[in-house]
């Protein structure tokens, strides 16, 4: 996994995803992390730089490999300080980035496993516009911070009610709609915020409108 930045390292590049995704994680002494965020085409990474804010509060991992646009944190500062119109849509994504955190926090909190791995994928097919996502269950269970055993017996459950399918480290969404009944309600919830503050759904065929507004 590449690692854009870790916790308290100071943020010297500004990331605009448009494709793929990155994870936000948090980690303890004993070496495990759990995911506090998820973002790609809908996100700024590293956005508290340009706001004059650049010691990194979590570690930025890449989940699935993404292109897109990259500018130093001290350039976009500089653009920031003049121009209140930029400020306040580098604000916006900051106080999505806080949203989402939170609302994750409450989903790991609150919600049963299933509810959460269904969430987690579609969350994803948002990010990737595409059905097939490839990612393998030890990352899973890493993001999810629970047992690789654990979401076997999951995936295993949404496979067997046809929602998924599972081979070789590719998971395959068949049943979009059953899934996100499968789902817990963090996942409209954190789309609603995305589309309040910056303008961004997850259906495949909306123009995403960034927060920076570029």
């Amino acid at each position: 996994m590449t690692t854009l930045y870790k916790a308290e390292d100071t943020i010297s590049r500004v990331y605009f995803p448009h494709t793929g995704a990155v994870s936000y994680v948090v980690g303890i002494p004993s070496g495990q992390f759990v995911e506090a965020g998820l973002v790609g085409r809908n996100s700024a990474i590293g956005a508290s730089a340009a706001l004059g804010y650049p010691i990194a509060l979590n570690q930025a991992i890449v989940q699935v490999t993404f292109s897109g646009v990259m500018a130093e944190a001290g350039v976009l500062e500089r653009l920031v300080a003049q121009s209140q119109t930029l400020r306040a849509c580098f604000a916006r994504q900051e106080q999505m980035d806080f949203a989402q955190v939170q609302q994750t926090a409450a989903c790991n909190a609150l919600h049963a496993l299933e509810a959460r791995l269904s969430r987690w994928l579609l969350q994803t097919r948002d990010l990737l516009k595409s059905d097939t996502l490839p990612l393998t269950q030890d990352f899973l269970s890493q993001m999810l911070g629970v047992q690789r055993s654990s979401v076997t017996l999951v995936a295993l459950k949404l496979q067997e009610a046809g929602l998924i399918n599972y081979r070789r480290g590719r998971i395959h969404v068949l049943e979009v709609e059953a899934l996100e009944d499968a789902s817990c309600i963090c996942y409209r919830a954190i789309n609603d915020q995305f589309r309040r503050l910056v303008g961004w759904s997850g259906d495949f065929n909306d123009r995403v409108i960034r927060a920076t507004g570029l």
